[in-house]
């Protein structure tokens, strides 16, 4: 177990506002708890174990009152110091901020050991950061220094905010791109305003800081926004099929523009193009292939695998594992570059000279031209792409190396990271896989870690761009090109899996938003993905959950879900519930992969519906009820399909079973009595059984009485036994 030192986040403290958040722990931190912070006994509290002259002997029968007083003294003495805190107290000022600004309470804690891990994973993260921050700011089509900027400020903000020790705060793959497509949509607004001249290059890069820099504030806003209002669980409200159906569509189209690059091929004229006009122009033009930026492009990619393929041979040398092998190939294509003149003899595109200042203060602004509507649905895309990856990256990492985050706590982290990085430049910046992957195996063991990355990137920005003068573009191209490789490794995988258990819907749902990602555009890809899966949510909870019951034949008090059984000319195995004590109905299983195996131990009571609610039912849920109580009464199963001819007997008596329903609102009753009212107009018997006390009250408030429903009945059997008088039946077992 580790030592609860280690742990960043103090203990759960009932005064606290953030201490419901909507926590992802596999362990807590213990302050305020004797077992886990090592809590001693105030002072004082020790000498009641130790007898003295005002205890008396041991042997002496004390005064009842004055050891009762005592022994409460010591009570309240020897309870945890949070419990007597007064509110807006000192000690309480000091908790709420060590709660919500977790770095005053980790820093204190670092010893020599944990800041020599930090300083070693900070400095392997930086080594892979500033490779990724001048690559993917090509996506974003803005100056390399900008990727700089966006692995600055952000990552300083969240190590001081952020409760995950692992997750590598910086600019992102996917968030890039999505940032780069408004970047791209938006130009032909700065375009039509100079027509028909060409606007300025300088121009063009301020537009497009603006831009990015207005969306990285709107995706702040919004993610800080539902941190506040408590809304972690959202990470996992978009199914996996749709996310990574989302993940590889943006993986192909980043794969269709960096080849692009890497191949040398002229840019298409259009300021505004989907990415399938993408890939067509770049078919149409491949005789037009530059052969000097392909090779160097595509060796550089080559030496890149060749390194991760000799790391996975040799996983024991720890030597070869500590390798920064971006950094390596970085630095090998600019030497090569420079010594080979490629951008001067042989026309590559190189890196070039950039500005390499501190970013500047500035509160930032939507442009002219730009409406304000595109930064904020783009903002709304951006924000739900870089929470979930960031909240997955940090919830496997905290239960890896076993510690506490908070997704609620998580998300204003990100949120303030992003507010406060763009009045310095950058675009929206998340939590980066491939970085925290790397944290976590150069055994980080706080925020720390992050926080040298950026002090490195900082270093870097001043001194590391003009020696990048003759780095080949398309080298960059090929990093992006790699890491977009391994998005796509896992979509095979996926893809045989869903088709392995027949999840077709699952699978059309995958290929329907990659493509339509490819065809259309990134954006309409993750809009797809959310709003399918916020309807598959809403239709799961629009059906409430409802089981059919049948008698055991083991025992005949018992009453169990019946799964699959429908009526058919095998064996005898319904009971019967006619007025005929001799009809049987005949049953054989018809599970639904088609086998013919059946439950010999539950059987239907014939003409009986027994129907077991197993949650509150509220206005979302209960207008589903009524039909689905009229496929129970003609099917027996709701796996049968609808076209099938009914297999039921006449309903005569519905049984509920509302042992699991809790509560029901005014909107569900009113369903429930409408549906009632309709049993008893066709004659059809009502009882509710183990009906809460709760429910009970608004059952005798509404009239359910008189509307025909009795709810007297604390078991089935009673239930049935009642009925049977009433109807002149046999349902003896």
């Amino acid at each position: 177990m580790p030592n609860s030192s280690n742990y960043n986040t103090p203990g759960h403290d009932p005064g606290i506002a953030g201490s419901g958040d909507h926590d992802v722990t596999t362990a807590r931190n213990g302050e305020g708890s004797p077992l886990l912070s090592g809590y001693r006994s105030p002072s004082g509290a020790s000498d009641y174990m130790r007898p003295d002259s005002s205890q008396g002997s041991l042997r002496e029968r004390p005064n009842r009152s004055t050891s009762s007083g005592r022994r409460r003294r010591q009570q309240q003495q020897q309870q945890p110091a949070h419990a007597h805190v007064p509110r807006f107290s000192r000690r309480w000022w000091q908790r709420r901020i060590r709660y919500y600004v977790p770095i005053i309470g980790w820093l204190p804690k670092c010893s020599a050991g944990s800041l020599a891990n930090d300083v070693k994973a900070g400095f392997m993260v930086a080594c892979l950061l500033i490779p990724q921050a001048l690559s993917y700011s090509s996506l974003t089509h803005l100056p390399p220094a900008y990727g700089l900027y966006t692995a600055l400020v952000p990552a300083l903000v969240y190590g001081m905010l952020g409760t995950s020790r692992h997750l590598s705060m910086g600019p992102e793959a996917l968030v890039s791109v999505l940032t780069g497509t408004l970047v791209k949509g938006q130009l032909k607004h700065l375009y039509a305003a100079y027509s028909p001249n060409t606007p300025p290059d300088e121009a063009v890069d301020d537009f497009s800081a603006a831009v990015a820099s207005a969306v990285a504030l709107a995706s702040g806003l919004c993610t800080f926004a539902l941190g506040m209002f408590r809304f972690g669980f959202l990470d996992s409200m978009i199914s996996e099929s749709s996310l990574r159906g989302f993940i590889s569509g943006a993986a192909i189209v980043v794969l269709i523009g960096q080849t692009r690059i890497v191949l040398g091929l002229p840019s298409s004229n259009s300021v505004h193009s989907s990415p399938w006009n993408d890939l067509c122009h770049m078919l149409s033009h491949l005789g037009q292939i530059h052969a000097a930026t392909a090779a160097v492009s595509l060796g550089a990619l080559a030496f890149l695998r060749l390194l991760r393929f000799v790391k996975r041979q040799f996983r024991s040398a720890l030597w070869l594992q500590g390798i920064p092998d971006t950094l390596v190939v970085i630095i090998l294509a600019t030497l090569v570059s420079w010594a080979a003149k490629l951008g001067r003899e042989y026309g590559v595109a190189v890196f070039g000279s950039v500005d390499g200042d501190l970013p500047r203060f500035s509160v930032p602004r939507v442009p002219a031209y730009v409406d304000s509507k595109d930064i904020v649905s783009s903002a709304i895309t951006i924000t739900m792409i870089g929470v979930v990856e960031s909240v997955i990256v940090a919830r496997e990492y905290a239960s890896r190396n076993h510690y506490a985050v908070s997704s609620n706590r998580e998300l204003v982290a990100l949120g303030v990271s992003n507010i406060i990085g763009s009045a310095f430049g950058s675009y929206p910046a998340f939590g980066s896989l491939s970085r925290s992957k790397l944290n976590d195996r150069a055994k980080a063991t706080s925020q720390l870690s992050g926080i040298v990355a950026a002090i490195l990137v900082l270093v870097s920005l001043l001194g590391l761009l003009p020696y990048l003068y003759h780095l080949p573009l398309g080298v960059l191209a090929a990093i992006i090109v790699d890491a977009v490789v391994s998005l796509l490794s896992a979509t095979p995988h996926a893809i045989s899996f869903l088709f392995k258990v027949q999840a077709w819907s699952d699978l059309f749902l995958l290929l329907f938003i990659c493509a339509c990602s490819v065809v259309a555009s990134v954006e309409t890809g993750i809009l797809l993905a959310v709003v399918i899966s916020l309807i598959m949510v809403i239709k799961r909870s629009n059906m409430p959950r409802i089981k059919l019951l049948g008698r055991s034949t083991e025992n005949g008090y018992e009453f169990r879900p019946i799964d699959g059984i429908a009526p058919s000319s095998g064996a005898s195995r319904r009971q019967s519930f006619s007025s005929d004590d001799s009809e049987f109905d005949q049953l054989q299983g018809e599970p639904e992969d088609g086998s013919e195996e059946y439950d010999a131990q539950v059987q239907h009571v014939e003409g009986v519906l027994i129907v077991r609610v197993d949650e509150s039912l509220y206005f979302a849920n209960a207008g589903q009820l009524h039909a689905r109580l009229n496929r129970l009464e003609l099917y027996g199963d709701m796996r049968v399909h609808p076209s099938e001819d009914p297999r039921m007997k006449p309903t005569r008596a519905v049984v509920f079973d509302l042992i699991g329903m809790p509560d029901i609102d005014g909107s569900a009753l009113e369903i429930l009595l409408n549906i009632v009212r309709e049993y008893s107009r066709r004659q059809v018997r009502v009882a509710f059984v183990r009906v809460c006390d709760s429910v009970r009250g608004r059952f005798e408030k509404s009239g359910m009485a008189d509307a025909g429903g009795e709810y007297d009945f604390n078991d089935i059997t009673a239930a049935l036994n009642h009925l049977e008088r009433e109807l002149t039946i046999s349902v003896t077992p």
